[in-house]
């Protein structure tokens, strides 16, 4: 009976420890299968977040090149709208520029979480942003068809830095995004594995429940369920990744192919805007060849006429030999004025306003107007703004007089009457008054009424003009604060009225001071050594004559290399006449050398070329005298260098 009790007492021991025993296992392997569960489900968020991110490197890249390829098509597109004014042309640049804009503010949101890209879109954002006004300058210029702007913004456009820049920060965004991809691709690697490891850790929990509850069918049945289940989870990770890899190594070629094409694209388009820049240079310069021959040969033949007669009379008839003498040097002046003009119509030269008498200056004009039009068309004064003055450059109007007045003789075929006329504004404030150049030709149509200020635009037949009259009509007016009304019917003539500003009487007396100055301060200055560098023999002796006959020392130089040796051997100069465009060394690059040794050195720079105002920067503070120059423009501007040195000193 005790032992039975014993027994039992025994077993309900074993009993209890086999049950603790299980509860125990169970309990560790409970937590086992949780800590598993939780180890997989984290595995399986990171693979997911890796395969996200993944997925948004790719997308940033593609956001990149569909960026760089919106933007080229963009500026494809506005170089055609410059050069055809196509509305479509400006149309699809509008479209394309805006597309560009929409992917960049895909990269703003998409990079803003990576200080690094953020900085490098942001400066993108600004880069682009000052590319839109320069371009939407190009493409407002071609919307309102000023052709030859729109391609010259285009093509300074073309040539900014800007595009360097802007193509770095696109290649930088995306080298970027590429070495972020690749360690996203080792991280979702990593995942993977760890992934595998947690999967392989849960199916070998499996089998140790399967040997422990291998009586338990159901909790077998379940296991290898769950072991199936993992397995196909396995294998469909495992094809997506493959899938994956496979769209990313598409996409890829797919976006060097893009690439390579758009650099393709982007040489064509500009080797055509080349032969498009050299064709236009060509049928400008041929278009400008006649109407310039025209005009410098009427003022050749009035200096080759006066100084023959001259030659002719300079013995029998001093007085009338002298007259056509100062014809000759009119007419030589006024090819220099037209030399001049031509460069201010090209924005070369900046006009010289003055108070001109505008009834007294046609009065004078008259004669030149006469015989440029010739003796078959009458020519009628009818001048009613006597005492009125306007604040214009002299030569610049009588050059748009002379334009009209040659554009109405060829309307009338070289017959007919022509009609200059002032109107003054007979209120008590004059504000304008009008002239008015009439003639009785054929008229223009309103086709060519619409088109008749665009520059290079002619009727006339090739090498008979320029196309250059009336856009030079329009500018002087423009520039002198005025306007341009043209009225015309076919058959019946053509009526030009230039609309110009009254000048104030107090702007009269405001000019007037500085000019009776600069003649009170006229005279004969102290004889100056002076050293004249000119690279043209014949130029080099007329200044030197020149020089001398005004009473100075003068010391010639035909290389600028030996000036410096010429300024040593003679111990210094008073000053130096020195020409700017020279082979080897230019003037100021000369005068920099010299000026390293004889900071102090006057200089006065001559020249026959008229460059833009930024090139004057390269004279610095030195006078400079325009070719071609009389007796008493030299003597000034000797006079000038001189005053300024005795003020230094």
């Amino acid at each position: 009976m005790f032992e039975r009790d014993l027994d039992h007492d025994g077993e309900g021991q074993q009993e209890r420890l086999r049950f603790w025993v299980t509860i125990g296992l169970g309990a560790i392997l409970t937590g086992v299968v949780a800590a598993l569960v939780l180890l997989l489900a984290r595995a399986n968020d990171d693979y997911d977040r890796s395969l996200g991110w993944q997925a948004h490197s790719l997308e940033i890249i593609s956001q990149t090149r569909s960026l760089d390829a919106a933007l080229a098509r963009a500026e494809a597109a506005l170089g055609r709208f410059a050069v055809g004014l196509q509305k479509e042309d400006g149309r699809v640049y509008q479209q394309q520029w805006g597309l560009a804009l929409q992917y960049l503010t895909l990269l703003q949101r998409n990079v803003r979480d990576n200080p690094k890209q953020a900085e490098l879109v942001g400066k993108l954002t600004k880069e682009l942003a000052s590319r839109g006004e320069q371009l939407g300058d190009a493409a407002l210029s071609a919307n309102y068809r000023q052709t030859i702007a729109a391609i010259s913004k285009y093509n300074a456009a073309g040539h900014d830095t800007a595009l360097i820049r802007i193509d770095r920060l696109l290649s930088e965004l995306i080298r970027n995004e590429r070495a972020i991809l690749a360690e996203r691709n080792r991280i979702a690697a990593s995942d993977r594995a760890s992934l595998n490891q947690a999967i392989l850790l849960f199916s070998l929990l499996g089998a140790v429940a399967a040997v422990i509850a291998i009586a338990a069918t159901v909790s077998l049945v379940r296991a290898e369920g769950e072991r199936r289940v993992a397995r196909r989870e396995t294998l469909f990770e495992a094809d997506r990744a493959m899938q994956l890899e496979a769209a990313v190594d598409e996409r890829t070629a797919e976006l060097e192919r893009a690439n390579l094409a758009l650099r393709s694209e982007m040489s064509e388009r500009e080797a055509a805007e080349a032969q498009l820049r050299q064709a236009q240079k060509m049928e400008a310069v041929g278009q400008l060849t006649g109407g310039i021959a025209h005009d410098f040969n009427n003022m050749l033949a009035v200096t080759v006429g006066g100084l023959e007669l001259a030659q002719r009379l300079i013995t029998t008839a001093p007085e009338k030999a002298l007259r056509h003498m100062n014809n000759a040097m009119d007419g030589a002046n006024r090819a220099a004025d037209l030399t001049r003009r031509l460069l201010a119509f090209a924005r070369s030269e900046p006009a010289r306003p003055e108070m001109t008498p505008i009834d007294e200056c046609i009065t004078g004009f008259a004669e030149l107007i006469e015989r440029t039009i010739g003796d078959r068309i009458a020519l009628t004064l009818d001048l009613h703004a006597a005492g009125l003055a306007c604040w214009v450059d002299r030569q610049q109007f009588e050059n748009a007089l002379l334009n009209l007045s040659v554009n109405a003789r060829d309307a009338m075929d070289g017959h007919g009457s022509l009609t200059i006329r002032t109107l003054r504004d007979e209120s008590e404030n004059t504000a304008a008054l009008a002239v008015q150049v009439v003639d009785t030709g054929c008229g223009m149509s309103p086709e060519v009424l619409e088109r008749v200020f665009d520059p290079f635009y002619t009727t006339k037949p090739a090498g008979q003009g320029t196309g250059l009259g009336m856009s030079q009509v329009f500018a002087f007016c423009r520039q002198s604060g005025g306007e341009v009304q043209i009225s015309s019917t076919e058959g019946e003539g053509t009526s030009v009225a230039m609309l110009l500003p009254v000048a104030k009487p107090q702007a009269a007396g405001a000019a007037a001071p500085g000019t009776g100055d600069a003649d009170a301060d006229a005279g004969p200055g102290a004889a100056l050594s002076i050293l004249v560098v000119e690279d043209d023999k014949r130029v080099l002796a007329a200044t030197v004559d020149a020089v001398e006959e005004l009473g100075h020392k003068a010391v010639a130089c035909s290389n600028p290399l030996e000036a410096e040796g010429l300024v040593d051997t003679h111990g210094g100069f008073d000053l130096i006449l020195s020409d700017v465009l020279m082979p080897e060394l230019t003037g100021p690059e000369m005068i920099a050398q010299l000026k390293q040794r004889w900071p102090a050195l006057p200089v006065l720079f001559v020249t026959g070329y008229a460059g833009d105002a930024s090139e004057d920067e390269a004279f610095g503070d030195h006078d400079v005298l325009r070719k071609p120059f009389t007796l008493t423009a030299l003597e000034q501007a000797i006079r000038r260098s001189g005053d300024a040195q005795r003020l230094a000193s």
